[in-house]
């Protein structure tokens, strides 16, 4: 009897440091799909009287699939199965049904997803509209995209945002990837004109796509490289794909797509012919498909509130919601993300007389990010009309989510989404912060977290601000405070919220504890222990002049784009000068209701810095003269030269006339880094540093998202600091031929290069701290390493 041999390979191959053993390496990958195949697919998925998807979708879902027969047979209808053989799952207030198969790595699109919706992000995400056909659901959603670099650089960012928290590479290495990934059909447009394309989205299973790219790419890869590695095989340059080969875009990128996947599939062929195949072929074999859980058709429970449109899109945030809220959870901002948007969504559906639904649209597309913060005006009209800037966004957003009836609704279908009994003030504050930061999130990250500890807290929303009022729109916050003394709520409340939520994006405010009581103003002190809310309540209060101005000032000064150099102070190491800025620096003032222009100064007439402690203060002075003293009197910090004044004067230290140099520390966050050039610190000449080349970034394309800039500075750092080291070396083994007339490097200048390299060496060592915290524990990797998909995905 003859024994065939096994169809499957097992093999060792070498991973880093490390030999990972292989399994079930097949001989041969599948075979691309034909046009027999989509047309059988095609016609299969029309016959079922439960699903309906444009003829597009169906031909991308069978493009992607590597048994389109098996697709095809789940689809069609029998008079058993009316339904045919798909998958059916019930989800709050709607089934879904699907078909289940393998897929190709290639062809799937990484989806948006609460957990990276509510990150720091340099790229927003698509405007996502549901899609009905004869006033019915359907298993598919439009991404609106402005064009097609902002389609490539959201995949980008969303894959290397994946990958920077979590990855499963060397799990999907040995046997790939095990799990269903659930998918849907999607059609993307542009705001631009381009011609839409339908391609498969993934909804749940980010980073296990993300880990099977990454293993494609090979160990060391670092997440910018496969981030564009996919990027670049999914949305290939379609010009050189020449419009004759396929008719539309969608047509030529899938022809792309089918050529990479021409040139792996011979890389791999090579590989297996060999006496041994190696390391390559277990990387493309196992990345190469994944199994996938693909949405194709939808129906809506009777009794439902949404409208048709949202059935679908709202049914798969369910499955994501159940998985990630109450079994594998998504940090908390995700969920409350999650949690307040679709329960907002819920409350428009129902259609209130009470409310107007147009008008809930617009709070809606304000609270996602829809409608940008320019169309403010246009929103919510008025005479005169808040200017469109982020703080009023913020201001407009909590006013309509916060007045008493709909307050209370909301607030029930919260509860409902998170299956819990009671929601309080702080709890329902909670949701708001994520949702409020979102025009500022990127450019505040150093402080989001303590940001959105404030909210949790209570946030701004005192006692009146939830009693209902109106924003009186204003182009100078100080106009309110006399109204405000004289019995307007209205403008009491626009000013709590409006201060409020400067103080506590900036730092200024925080959820303060028991360690900050006794502590130094400028280290975070505080008179005296306080919910975020009952500050903002105090400085409100119609007889606290002081607070009033505070919060005014406070409104008056805030800025989207950066931080208050009071927020996160940065102080030199290396004795380095701080870089000069062009613009004014960003700093909040102490209030001196005795000063003309009611900012407090020192003895030598330079304004004070607020802290804090002067904020906490000010929202009960009576309670904070009976607290302890702070342990410096004034609390005066050094500060640029040059300080921001109302009106946009800015006055010098001493308070002379003002100067246009700045010469203080920069501002924002932007500033953070400095020029690592070779006349920093010592003005080094250029001769007494190796000539080596290096990749320069120094000439950058601003229009890319900073992550992928970033990319660049990295490579230059690591070569950089690379050809510095094989310099040194070089310089070390020619000393003992260098004539005793002269050192091999002259003292001046070694000191200047030690100065240099003691502020690098310290600038990634505050990189790596900063990076180490956002990083799971340590016990946190050893799990995961015991269970690699176990874990948040």
């Amino acid at each position: 009897m003859t024994i065939s041999e096994p169809t499957m390979l097992s093999l060792d191959v070498p991973w880093g440091t490390d030999t990972i053993r292989v399994t079930n390496i097949p001989p041969h990958l599948p075979a691309e799909s034909t046009d027999s195949h989509i047309a059988a697919v095609t016609a299969a998925g029309q016959a079922n009287p439960n699903t309906w998807l444009p003829d597009a979708s169906w031909a991308a879902l069978a493009r992607a699939t590597t048994r389109p027969d098996a697709a095809a047979v789940q689809l069609r209808p029998t008079s058993d199965e009316p339904i045919g053989l798909l998958m059916a799952e019930n989800v709050e207030g709607a089934t879904l049904w699907s078909v289940v198969n393998r897929v190709l790595l290639s062809e799937l699109f990484p989806g948006p997803q609460p957990r990276t919706g509510m990150e720091v992000s340099e790229v927003s995400d698509p405007q996502i509209h549901g899609i009905t056909h004869d006033n019915r659901p359907s298993a598919i959603v439009q991404y609106r995209y402005d064009d097609l670099d902002h389609l490539r650089n959201h995949v980008w960012q969303t894959l290397h945002a994946t990958l920077s928290i979590n990855s499963y590479t060397t799990s999907i290495l040995t046997r790939s990837v095990t799990r269903n990934l659930i998918t849907h059909p999607v059609e993307i447009a542009f705001e631009d004109g381009t011609e839409s394309i339908h391609v498969l989205t993934v909804r749940d299973g980010l980073t296990r796509l993300a880990s099977a790219w990454a293993v494609l790419a090979g160990h060391g890869a670092d997440p910018a490289e496969v981030a564009s590695l996919a990027t670049d095989a999914l949305l290939a340059n379609v010009s050189k794909a020449g419009k004759d080969v396929e008719p539309g875009l969608g047509g030529r990128l899938a022809a792309s797509r089918a050529r990479w996947r021409q040139e792996l599939r011979q890389e791999f062929d090579d590989e297996v012919a060999g006496a041994v195949p190696g390391l390559r072929a277990a990387q493309i074999a196992q990345s190469y498909v994944v199994p996938a859980q693909i949405a194709v058709g939808v129906e809506g429970h009777k009794g439902r509130l949404l409208s048709p449109e949202d059935i679908f899109d709202d049914a798969i945030r369910s499955i994501l919601a159940s998985v990630h809220v109450e079994f594998k959870e998504w940090d908390p901002a995700a969920q409350n993300v999650e949690v307040i948007t679709r329960a907002l969504k819920r409350i428009i559906q129902q259609d209130d007389p009470r409310w107007n639904t147009a008008e809930l649209q617009d709070v809606y597309g304000l609270a996602v990010g829809r409608i940008p913060v320019t169309k403010l005006p246009q929103v919510f009209g008025g005479d005169p009309a808040p200017p469109g800037d982020a703080l009023w966004r913020a201001v407009y957003l909590i006013s309509a989510l916060t007045r008493p009836d709909f307050l209370e609704v909301l607030k029930d279908q919260a509860k409902a989404i998170k299956g819990g009994k009671r929601m309080s003030i702080k709890g329902f504050g909670e949701l708001l912060g994520p949702i409020i930061d979102l025009p500022w999130r990127a450019k505040k990250k150093l402080v989001t977290k303590q940001a959105r500890n404030a909210w949790n807290n209570g946030g701004v929303l005192t006692s009146d601000v939830t009693l209902g009022w109106t924003p009186r729109a204003t182009d100078d916050f100080t106009e309110l405070i006399t109204p405000a003394m004289n019995g307007d709520d209205d403008a009491r409340c626009t000013l709590a919220v409006a201060g409020g939520v400067a103080l506590i994006a900036d730092k200024l405010l925080t959820r303060n504890v028991g360690s900050s009581l006794g502590a130094k103003k400028e280290k975070g002190g505080v008179p005296f222990r306080a919910d975020v809310h009952k500050v903002i309540e105090g400085l409100s209060h119609p007889a606290n002049e002081l607070g009033l101005w505070t919060l005014a000032l406070t409104a008056n000064t805030f800025r989207s784009e950066g931080l208050p150099q009071n927020s996160v102070p940065r102080q030199s190491l290396t004795g380095k000068e701080p870089t000069a800025s062009a613009e004014s620096p960003y700093v909040y003032f102490k209030t001196d209701l005795k000063a003309s222009d009611r900012i407090a100064r020192d003895a030598d007439g330079v304004p004070v810095p607020l802290y804090e402690w002067d904020v906490v203060a000010a929202s009960d002075p009576t309670r904070a003269a009976k607290a302890t003293a702070p342990s410096t009197a004034t609390g005066t910090a050094p500060l640029p030269a040059l300080f921001p004044m109302a009106g946009g004067t800015t006055l010098p230290e001493g308070g002379s006339t003002p100067t246009s140099a700045a010469s203080g520390e920069t501002t924002g966050t932007a500033t953070a880094a400095t020029t690592l050039s070779p006349h920093a610190n010592g003005q080094v000449a250029d001769d007494a540093l190796p000539s080596f080349a290096i990749p320069s970034p120094s000439v950058e394309d601003t229009s890319a998202p900073p992550s992928q800039r970033a990319a660049a500075h990295r490579q230059a750092l690591r070569l950089g600091v690379q050809g510095a080291r094989d310099a040194l070396d070089h310089l070390h083994a020619l000393e003992p031929e260098v004539g005793g007339h002269t050192p091999i490097v002259p003292l001046d200048q070694l000191n200047d290069l030690h100065k240099l390299l003691v502020g690098i060496l310290t600038d990634v060592e505050n990189l790596r701290r900063s990076t180490t915290g956002n990083h799971a524990t340590e016990e946190d990797e050893l799990l995961t390493e015991e269970s690699p998909e176990a874990v948040l995905d």
